[in-house]
């Protein structure tokens, strides 16, 4: 398959996130022709049952190529025209898993040894794949993250940190609504005290936000509601422990708050040669820690057209991060991170 064709093959297997066990299979299969072909090796590791990431190595994988084979619902099917290739996952970040495997067929080709690819489950949801690949690390000293930053190598990311809020009440007739208590009226209380506080600020970063993303609750019009909740998060800038002692302290005691996840803001060096961008997206990164190796942050397409109906990702895009991700691997196994 050429680039386009693999992109398309790709994003045609569903892999919402929890559901990745068939592009898996379609990976491992198609990697396992690669490393026969190369001398290389491939393995499946397991996150959980009917999931499972996907490795393959050359020599000693100083360097790793890595993304995540996982998307958002809902599914749509891939299309393609002269500029474009359509579908969900072409831009994240199935276009980029066919990016990686191109540069590794030309590396390869050429006689390059000692990367790898890794491509792991769960990124759109709690990083489930790449905490497991931490646990198993290969020995990497240098692992390039893979996600839409239009082609620019990223110097700083925005971290996530999700809350969920549930509040509970007393059902009644809304007739008589003295007679109980709406869950759904204390969990709009905690949420308009949540809206106002204080977002702090970085220089590079920028601004801290807030998505109410998820509201549910209730049972019908004329009943008054007994449970309520929301899903929240918070895009971080910085120290996460403020934002959680000031939403701790607007909730009080209408509701009850879970943390269920906190990823961390990145900060990652310069390399000569490549552009730079700041993005306030949330990576794989932080799971990883550095038992891969030295971050580096880099992909195309936008993440504008991530997540949205409209989702597609400029062919050219694709064929320039072929390049890029060559140049950085060979760069990387040459001189390390020299430039910085």
């Amino acid at each position: 398959m050429d680039l386009f064709e693999l992109t398309r093959a790709l994003v045609d297997i569903e892999s919402i996130s929890g559901h990745e066990g068939p592009v898996g299979d379609f990976l491992y299969a198609h990697l396992s022709a690669l490393a026969a072909a190369y001398g290389g090796r491939i393995e499946r590791m397991d996150v959980e049952p009917g999931r499972f990431n996907v490795l393959a190595c050359w020599g000693e994988p100083r360097v790793t190529l890595s993304t995540h084979m996982d998307t958002v619902p809902p599914f749509f099917a891939s299309s393609e025209d002269v500029e474009f290739v359509h579908g969900r996952g072409s831009c994240d970040a199935k276009g980029i898993i066919a990016s990686m495997i191109a540069a590794a067929e030309r590396l390869l080709a050429a006689g390059t040894r000692d990367f790898g690819v890794l491509f792991v489950v769960g990124e759109e949801r709690n990083s489930a794949g790449a905490f497991v690949a931490a646990r198993n690390p290969r020995g990497s000293r240098f692992l390039i993250n893979g996600e839409p930053t239009e082609n620019c190598l990223v110097l700083g990311a925005k971290g996530a940190l999700r809350f969920q809020i549930v509040a509970q009440g007393r059902m009644a007739h809304s007739a008589y609504p003295e007679m109980g208590h709406s869950a759904i009226d204390s969990l709009l209380d905690a949420l308009a005290a949540i809206r106002q506080i204080p977002l702090p600020q970085d220089p590079l970063l920028g601004s801290a936000t807030l998505n109410i993303g998820m509201i549910s609750g209730g049972r019908a019009p004329n009943v008054v509601a007994d449970h309520a909740e929301a899903e929240i998060m918070f895009r971080i800038v910085g120290d996460p422990e403020p934002l959680r002692a000031a939403v701790a302290e607007a909730v009080k005691d209408r509701a009850e708050v879970t943390e269920v996840i906190c990823i961390p803001a990145l900060r990652l060096s310069k390399i000569d040669g490549f552009e730079t961008s700041v993005v306030s997206f949330a990576t794989d990164i932080p799971a990883f820690g550095t038992s891969w190796g030295t971050p580096v942050l880099i992909g195309p397409g936008s993440i504008h057209m991530a997540h949205t109906s409209e989702e597609r990702v400029p062919k050219r895009a694709l064929s320039d991060a072929v390049d890029l991700y060559e140049r950085l691997v060979k760069r990387l196994l040459t001189n390390g991170a020299s430039g910085a």
